[in-house]
């Protein structure tokens, strides 16, 4: 049962390497340089705002390799998932974790692209902010939010990750199935 799955494996955990980091640097270092450096806080706002979007789409890229190779590999420990006991439970709260991660980090996108509108200095995006106006201090805040809360959960991702590695262990695979085996015997006695 000696079956490699490097690649889907390494898109899997790439993907959520580079949105972890890239998330947590962006909250500290991208937005803690435009604090420091940017004057202004429409300055700030330009400077925090442009970073992110260069981030943009190699975050979008990061995502979309996290979930590839996370697909990949239910599909291919689906007999775990259905046999071994505690796995379908962490599988389930992954899955649940990963929801809430792409939640966030669309919400924070969102409430982005409102502060880069309302700080812009391009006279088409004044317009665009001007036919939908926000409060931009509170979006601030929003937005402030939303930026930490995507590294707090893919940071929980990388927790849930370790714990299917140790699930994977032949040590946990025989006594996990076994169990399971056992508790099913019961309910259909």
């Amino acid at each position: 049962m000696s079956e490699r799955n490097t690649a889907i494996r390494s898109l899997h955990d790439l993907g959520l390497a580079a949105w972890f980091g890239g998330s947590l640097m962006g909250a500290i270092g991208l937005n803690g340089a435009a604090q420091t450096e940017g004057g202004t806080e429409l300055t700030r706002d330009r400077i925090s705002s442009a970073g992110w979007a260069k981030w943009t789409p190699v975050n979008a890229a990061a995502i979309g390799a996290h979930l590839f190779g996370g697909g990949g590999l239910l599909v291919v420990n689906a007999h775990r998932v259905a046999t071994q006991q505690g796995v379908g439970a962490s599988t389930t709260a992954k899955t649940v974790v990963t929801a809430a991660a792409l939640a966030a980090t669309a919400y924070a996108r969102v409430l982005g692209k409102k502060v880069e509108l309302a700080s812009s200095s391009d006279p088409a995006d004044t317009e665009k902010a001007d036919r939908h106006p926000i409060d931009l201090d509170k979006t601030r805040r929003q937005l402030a939010f939303a930026q930490w809360a995507v590294p707090a959960l893919t940071g929980c991702l990388v927790v849930l990750n370790a714990l299917h590695g140790e699930q994977q262990r032949p040590v946990e695979q025989v006594p996990g199935m076994w169990e399971r085996a056992r508790s099913m015997t019961h309910l259909m006695s």
